[in-house]
């Protein structure tokens, strides 16, 4: 299915409806919270996501920054139908994606791709480099056996893994993590998706190789017109392929703003505490983060931000 109008009938996706110029809908979060149930003896709830709002426009690129248990996963996994949400509402251009049913999530996922954290986990061991990138091609274009081989020296040529031929027969096990993610990347290309769910997808790869994988996300998205959600626990690198954050704590939005202001003016406590846990290149010079618990003159000050908000 193209990136066409589309609206949903009875939870699956029809044609019909307006897009956005360029044809890649937008995405649309709104006011979406999820609450799990925890059984045991004591049973009680647990507030992953508790009213979040943002929007992704059509080829813009928007980072989810936040610490382990902020929630960044779990509104990943309801952006592409893995999870329903508790309340509220997302919407890729006039689908919600809440409502739909198997066949309208195979649809969604020929549109919205992901690619996942870890590099080693997520490639059957037991299948070749040209396997696993072919069956996106076939499951979700149509292609013939032959079409799809081509189009996998393609997809490997355009995520760096080249020359082409010398990777396709290849196992998980005879690459390198970055080899890895590149081939996760080329796999989401596949289907020729309008939006890339990218969790985490530098975590677990050596510094060394980070910056040729963050550099071939914003490469991709400037020559394909992808839209693109960067999930990280990392602020610094969100700067390299995002335009806008948004800093999740326990569940909640306590900060948003263009990339560059929130890295060199951040207002939230709880930003400056991640921005304080790695060497910031990016701050503005001579700039004492006092604001909100920010620092000065090298010295915490007490912070009253919503750090230490709870779920409510």
């Amino acid at each position: 299915m193209s990136a066409n109008d589309v609206s949903t009938t009875n939870g699956s996706l029809t044609h019909g409806g307006a897009e956005p110029a360029g044809g890649v809908p937008p995405l649309t979060v709104s006011g979406v919270s999820k609450v799990y149930h925890v059984r045991g003896r004591n049973r009680r709830t647990v507030t992953a996501v508790d009213d979040v709002s943002f929007a992704v426009a059509p080829g813009a690129a928007v980072g989810l920054v936040g610490a382990s248990g902020s929630g960044k996963s779990t509104l990943a996994k309801m952006i592409t139908g893995s999870e329903r949400p508790t309340s509220g509402e997302v919407m890729f251009g006039d689908v919600s994606v809440g409502r739909l049913r198997s066949g309208g999530l195979r649809q969604l996922h020929h549109r919205v791709q992901m690619v996942f954290q870890d590099p080693y986990g997520a490639l059957n061991p037991l299948h070749t480099v040209e396997y696993t990138v072919m069956r996106p091609c076939q499951n979700f274009l149509g292609m013939s056996a032959t079409q799809a081989r081509h189009r996998v020296d393609e997809l490997l040529e355009t995520v760096g893994l080249t020359p082409a031929s010398q990777y396709a027969a290849k196992l998980p096990h005879q690459l390198s993590g970055g080899q890895r993610q590149r081939v996760l990347i080329a796999r989401a290309l596949g289907s020729d998706p309008d939006l890339i769910v990218a969790d985490e997808p530098v975590s677990m790869l050596d510094v060394s190789l980070r910056a040729g994988v963050l550099k071939l996300l914003a490469e991709l998205r400037r020559t394909r017109g992808l839209s693109l959600l960067y999930i990280t626990h990392d602020l610094l690198s969100a700067r390299l392929v995002t335009d806008e954050i948004l800093v999740l704590n326990k569940g909640r939005v306590v900060e948003r703003g263009g990339t560059k202001q929130v890295l060199q003016h951040p207002r939230d406590g709880y930003t400056i505490q991640l921005l304080d846990a790695v060497a910031n290149p990016f701050a503005a010079d001579g700039a004492a983060r006092t604001a909100n618990g920010g620092t000065a003159n090298g010295k915490r000050a007490t912070s009253t931000t919503s750090t230490g908000r709870g779920r409510r």
